[in-house]
């Protein structure tokens, strides 16, 4: 079943409704992680965690927090209508002038999306510090198809993995087509894959010649 939750102005909702949560935790940071945006980021994670049901609302069946590091979920949850959500908590601190977040594998979410009841979901929290106090700014609560390809990248890891270009520049259209976007994938990766074997190319005939340079030296 479509989302009821994407596909009206809910997750509108819930982006002000996280905002406001947050901006009630400013003082969250002590003044040993002022300085580590890994520490302030799992702060944020932390009390999403511990608090996004409560945002949800009556929309959650089952929610989750309990996933390993390297899973596809940081928080997710399964809404009254049998929808599953993972949700990919990211934040970002805007005074940084470059921040380029892995989101997923593009061969996971292919597998993923084989369910149309499946949602990838990005959970972004845009902030900055004013002294020890952090200045929340921006929350987006979106599938990834919402997410244009205007801002997004593809880096060379496993099958590859989907990026955003720049935390600072998020562009989102909103209600989107899941089709059209997973369509726009595939023309992305097979643009994509034929420049890594290009670069594969490349590399082999390097170090062919890094092995004659060492086969013709003496072994003294």
């Amino acid at each position: 079943m479509k989302s009821r939750i994407f596909s009206s102005q809910a997750y509108f909702s819930i982006e002000r409704e996280t905002l406001a949560l947050l901006k009630l935790e400013s003082d969250f940071l002590s003044p040993n992680t002022l300085g580590s945006t890994r520490a302030a980021g799992d702060a944020i994670q932390d009390i999403l965690a511990l608090r996004f049901e409560s945002i949800l609302g009556n929309w959650v069946s089952e929610y989750s927090t309990d996933f390993a590091r390297r899973a596809m979920a940081d928080l997710a949850f399964r809404d009254i209508d049998g929808n599953y959500y993972i949700i990919d908590v990211k934040s970002h601190r805007t005074s940084t002038k470059f921040n380029m977040p892995n989101l997923t594998s593009v061969e996971r979410l292919a597998r993923l999306y084989e369910d149309d009841m499946n949602y990838f979901v990005l959970l972004m929290v845009q902030y900055d510090l004013q002294g020890a106090d952090a200045d929340f700014s921006r929350v987006y609560f979106v599938p990834i198809e919402f997410l244009s390809w205007d801002c997004l990248t593809v880096g060379a890891l496993g099958w590859g993995q989907i990026q955003i270009a720049n935390s600072n520049n998020i562009l989102v259209n909103h209600q989107y087509s899941r089709k059209q976007w997973m369509l726009q994938l595939c023309e992305v990766m097979l643009e994509f894959y034929p420049k890594e074997i290009a670069k594969i190319g490349d590399r082999l005939r390097r170090f062919e010649e890094i092995k004659a340079h060492w086969l013709s030296k003496s072994e003294d």
